[in-house]
């Protein structure tokens, strides 16, 4: 079985693919970048405030599939600059201050509407 999900608290896909997906106990949730929901705009801000903006994001997506951060599995972060690990580390550990997920993190060469940082999940049902 596999259940599209979609919530209006967290940024509209912006082309063909899903929020997240629901399937055989998991939730495979898209990268999400700093949209804030409202407006469908990048926020202003740093690192910090991006990650911050994201994971806010990512959480409605959860909670809408009947999940939460407490469920997740893996993350996948995409950094723009490898230089912003450590402020985007202490804005991510808020979310996750114990039994953290497993976790990559990269520097990319370019990200969506030129952000910061970028976020996957994968979370138990």
């Amino acid at each position: 079985m596999r259940e599209v999900i979609s919530t209006k608290h967290a940024p509209q896909a912006a082309g063909p693919y899903s929020q997240a997906i629901k399937a055989n106990g998991f939730i495979f949730v898209s990268g999400q970048v700093a949209i804030d929901p409202a407006t469908q705009q990048v926020i202003t801000g740093d690192v910090s405030a991006q990650t911050d903006r994201i994971l806010r994001n990512l959480s409605e997506i959860l909670e809408a599939a009947g999940s939460g951060l407490g469920k997740v599995v893996r993350s996948g972060v995409f950094l723009k600059n490898m230089d912003d690990f450590a402020a985007m580390n202490a804005a991510y550990g808020k979310y996750f201050s114990t039994a953290p997920p497993a976790r990559t993190t990269v520097e990319v060469a370019r990200l969506p509407k030129d952000v910061l940082v970028e976020i996957d999940m994968i979370a138990l049902a």
